[in-house]
């Protein structure tokens, strides 16, 4: 085993021979877009994310479905559609699954994945020294919790949507052409809780606020408090870990938002940025760097408006 329960990583990763290593991860949530077929899209996307993280290509998946007994069946149809588009674009075989009955409809994907063992990008080797970057614009959780609640337009969801139905495959080839340090896929925990899955004792992650990346009309629901249960509860959950130096709020709550199917956060070092973020961005990827890794301070995480 070479990545199993004593780390908090994306993933299981399992030798099978000197050259080829198992990855295998699960990911399956509810309904939260509208559309059935987006939702599809996007949770298909979600769970496929883990393996691009670890340096992985996804070569089978496999359908995990609750959904009601009595329960629209166009619509159950409509969310696996969207799947299976999803694991058709990453050339992963979608090669079955498993169905229950349950009153909420939730939908996700198995995926198994292949990586040579010398290869494996996991998150816990995170070094002083790094830059961190990140490939997609937060605030995706901002954006469609307000929506719902008809308080974000449709031009700022369907942003959101298109980076939500984005594979990270890109970003995740890249990585394997640099000495990435560490990498990680931003989802529920938003970005600085995932960032916390990446430090160790001795190094302190600084963020710079000006640098973030993230969806236009989020930064200005942030500035009105229009904000998610979840952030709330990664402010909570990080309170001894983090300081904010005088950061606008609106910056904090993207930091702290809750992403469905959010980009790579990865650690590189110094000397490798521009060749990293070039690289990212000449196949699409919005690449930002957003902050360093140095030794360690009084606290794990700073982030302050500008470098």
């Amino acid at each position: 085993m070479i990545v199993g329960f004593d780390s908090a990583d994306d993933a299981a990763v399992f030798k099978v021979s000197d050259d080829i290593a198992l990855i295998q991860t699960l990911d399956f949530f509810p309904t939260m877009v509208p559309d059935p077929y987006i939702f599809g899209k996007v949770a298909a996307a979600n769970a496929l994310s883990d393996v691009y993280a670890m340096g992985g290509t996804p070569i089978t998946a496999m359908n995990i479905v609750a959904f009601p007994q009595d329960g629209d069946m166009e619509m159950l149809a409509e969310i696996m559609r969207g799947g299976a588009e999803v694991v058709a674009d990453a050339k992963c075989v979608l090669a079955g699954g498993h169905s229950i009955s349950d009153a909420t409809p939730k939908y996700g994907l198995s995926v198994t994945g292949l990586v040579h063992p010398d290869k494996v990008i996991m998150n816990n080797s995170t070094q002083a020294g790094d830059v961190l970057i990140t490939t997609k614009p937060l605030g995706s959780g901002i954006v469609t919790g307000a929506y719902r609640n008809d308080k974000a337009s449709h031009e700022a969801y369907e942003e959101a949507i298109k980076w939500m139905t984005t594979l990270n495959r890109d970003a995740g080839e890249v990585m394997l052409e640099y000495p990435v340090s560490s990498a990680t896929d931003v989802t529920g925990f938003g970005l600085l809780g995932h960032l916390h899955e990446m430090m160790r004792p001795d190094i302190t992650a600084i963020i710079y606020a000006d640098q973030l990346p993230y969806i236009e009309e989020a930064f200005t629901l942030g500035e009105q408090g229009i904000v998610t249960g979840g952030s709330k509860r990664n402010r909570k959950f990080l309170a001894n870990a983090l300081r904010f130096d005088d950061v606008a709020k609106p910056y904090q709550e993207l930091l702290l938002d809750p992403q469905t199917s959010g980009g790579l956060l990865m650690s590189v070092p110094k000397s490798y940025a521009d060749e990293v973020t070039a690289a990212l961005k000449s196949r699409g990827v919005p690449a930002a760097v957003i902050g360093e890794v140095i030794e360690r301070k009084d606290i794990e995480m700073i982030v302050k408006p500008s470098k």
